[in-house]
């Protein structure tokens, strides 16, 4: 039985300070909202993508589309899912849903980067993880 992971979804509640005047979810929100997601997926494969001394997890790309509002005190699910792993980058699609309807869709792209002495270099960690290849691309390259 393969127990490695490909997603991972939370469910949370829209606080007040998350809401701009008309108690509406900021924009900006709703990458928090996909990064604790992301939490939870490499929690759920055993993993850390906790800042280290020797690598970080730098976002190299991040969008969203959204389709309706958030408001204070909603609550809402999201689910992000690995979409491609390269052996220096992986790619996820998160869906933020409310009363089972999208409010928001998006991607990000994370590259792990090995910190040496004045300066960074990519490196292959993502190809060691124990990600799942479900509804996954797996390449060899950047």
């Amino acid at each position: 039985m393969d127990e490695r992971v490909s997603e991972a979804a939370i469910r949370r509640r829209v606080r007040f300070y998350e809401t701009d005047g008309a108690r509406i979810v900021h924009f900006s929100w709703f990458f928090r909202y996909m990064e604790e997601a992301e939490y939870e997926l490499w929690r759920s494969a055993g993993l850390s993508n906790v800042p280290r001394a020797d690598i970080a997890f730098p976002r190299v790309a991040a969008s969203f589309d959204f389709r309706r509002p958030l408001r204070f005190e909603d609550e809402f699910d999201a689910r992000i899912q690995i979409v491609e792993i390269r052996s220096k980058t992986i790619r996820y699609s998160c869906q933020l849903t409310l009363a089972g309807e999208v409010a928001a869709t998006g991607s990000m792209t994370v590259a792990c980067v090995s910190i040496l002495p004045g300066e960074a270099q990519l490196s292959p960690y993502f190809s060691i993880t124990s990600w799942r290849s479900g509804n996954v691309t797996q390449n060899v390259g950047m």
